[in-house]
């Protein structure tokens, strides 16, 4: 009987632990229904997308009308890829399939076409990431460079080779033409690259607006000077007999200007304008790159237009680089590198400019004077790589427990300073306070503790040195004379 409860509870149990299983089983399985239907929503959404995006660059095929030299899918497709993984390329393949599946071509042809296409996205997704950073490789003009080798020209070479290829082993071309189609299929990809893909990157980051009104007449200035140049030379505003004077130049003036005054994603922008008004001046037999032939004049009108947009993104990019550069020099310059706070020089600016500010509203300010008490004992005792760790938890109390308009600075040395605008003797007394109140609270050893005088302006002085040689003198009579718990002035 003993024996027959036993195997009755052990199979109680396993069907508890069994019932467990399977409800999570079954939440496992919702999960991955749910992730797989998001994947087919994604990848239809995309296919759909390069379908378009196909047929309208396929109007534009004269050589062969499975080549053109317009194809803004091959920089939709590496976007994808390097935004969304190698999982969608079931999108990019059946997108290319049914694009060439409903324009000419057999279907074994229209598969050789859609795996090419699939596999330069590949190609140039993962050379992208492997060496130039993935979406990071468009925030540097080497990335960039990197870019402009790596997917825009040698991985599109991969598209344009299985496409010819597919086309003259199917029949539908003749080997003849191979060459021509060849050239005509890269460089419509080449140039999809170089216009879509960093478009698509740059402008898929969160935008930081800083417009005023200057900044908006300078950028309806520089589209207005766009548009006139690009219908000078692209169209029928030059009153002349003549359509297609070379007057190309006319349009870097508003390239290089948009290069240097504004972000990479607004200069490309630019480049991807002036790309539609070539193009369609040049297809309506307008611009110096006009030629017998249409598909030819289209060549010459992607070569002008990719130059152009590599010339202005590396250009743009390597300005924001430099203003980068100039910026963190700048920070380096107002800053101290223990503790991350302002310096002595950051700290005469911020005085300097409450004063003035303080003279126009007739309001006072504060000026915080501290020493760490013992350092030199910290530094023999505990050696200085403790003495600089306590300079910097005293920088963190600073920067954690002042107000957020309060400015501290390492004054030199142990000494810190804090300026409190629109503060008087009486919030002084209280910042001073919480001060010493939370470095009280530290559990990290060894104890720290500061002696603080303070200055008010314009009560203690006027000008910046008489500010700090009032607030100076409280500190070291409350460091040798007074209590340690609260501030002198």
């Amino acid at each position: 009987m003993a024996t027959a409860t036993s195997w009755e509870q052990k199979r109680v149990f396993l069907a508890g632990l069994l019932g467990g299983m399977s409800a999570k089983d079954e939440r496992i399985g919702r999960s991955r229904l749910s992730r797989l239907a998001k994947d087919a929503l994604i990848v239809a959404a995309l296919a759909a997308i390069y379908l378009i995006a196909g047929k309208l660059g396929l109007k534009l095929a004269y050589v062969h009308p499975s080549a053109t030299a317009v194809w803004p899918p091959s920089g939709i497709a590496l976007v994808a890829f390097l935004m969304l993984g190698y999982r969608v390329w079931p999108g990019i393949f059946f997108g290319a399939l049914l694009a060439n599946l409903t324009t000419a071509g057999s279907l074994p042809v229209c598969l050789g076409i859609a795996a090419g296409n699939t596999l330069e996205g590949l190609l140039g997704c993962y050379l992208l990431s492997r060496f130039a950073g993935g979406e990071a490789a468009f925030d540097s003009a080497k990335g960039l460079l990197r870019f402009l080798l790596l997917a825009a020209l040698l991985s599109t070479a991969v598209s344009a080779t299985l496409g010819a290829a597919s086309l003259s082993l199917g029949g539908v071309a003749s080997w003849s033409n191979f060459g021509a189609i060849w050239l005509t299929w890269w460089m419509g990809d080449a140039v999809g690259d170089l216009l879509v893909a960093p478009l698509l990157v740059l402008w898929s980051a969160k935008p930081q607006i800083k417009w005023n009104r200057v900044r908006l007449l300078e950028v309806i200035l520089l589209l207005g000077y766009l548009f006139v140049a690009g219908q000078i030379t692209f169209g029928s505003l030059l009153p002349i007999s003549s359509k297609n004077y070379p007057l190309e130049f006319l349009c870097v003036p508003a390239l290089i200007w948009a290069a240097f005054r504004f972000k990479p994603r607004r200069a490309h922008l630019a480049s991807c304008l002036l790309a539609g008004i070539a193009i369609r001046g040049t297809l309506l037999g307008y611009g110096p790159f006009v030629r017998p032939s249409l598909n030819e004049s289209l060549l010459l009108a992607q070569a002008f237009t990719g130059v152009m947009a590599v010339m202005t993104l590396l250009l743009a990019t390597v300005v924001e680089e430099h203003m980068r550069a100039a910026e963190q020099l700048r920070q380096m310059a107002v800053t101290d590198p223990l503790t991350g706070l302002a310096n002595y020089r950051k700290l005469v600016d911020v005085l300097d400019a409450e004063i003035k500010r303080s003279d126009r509203t007739n309001r006072p300010f504060a000026v915080l004077l501290l020493d760490l008490d013992g350092l030199k004992k910290i530094n023999d005792l505990y050696g200085h790589l403790v003495g600089s760790r306590a300079l910097c938890r005293l920088a963190q109390i600073l920067r954690t427990h002042c107000r957020s308009t309060d400015s501290a600075a390492r004054y030199g040395g142990d000494e810190f300073a804090v300026v409190l605008p629109e503060a008087g003797a009486r919030a002084a007394d209280q910042v001073a306070e919480r001060i010493c109140r939370e470095l009280a609270k530290e559990s990290e050893q060894p104890e720290l503790s500061v002696s603080i005088g303070a200055a008010v302006f314009p009560t203690d002085g006027r000008g910046v040195d008489d500010l700090l040689r009032a607030a100076d003198a409280a500190l070291y009579r409350m460091k040798f004379g007074m209590r340690r718990d609260r501030v002198t002035r």
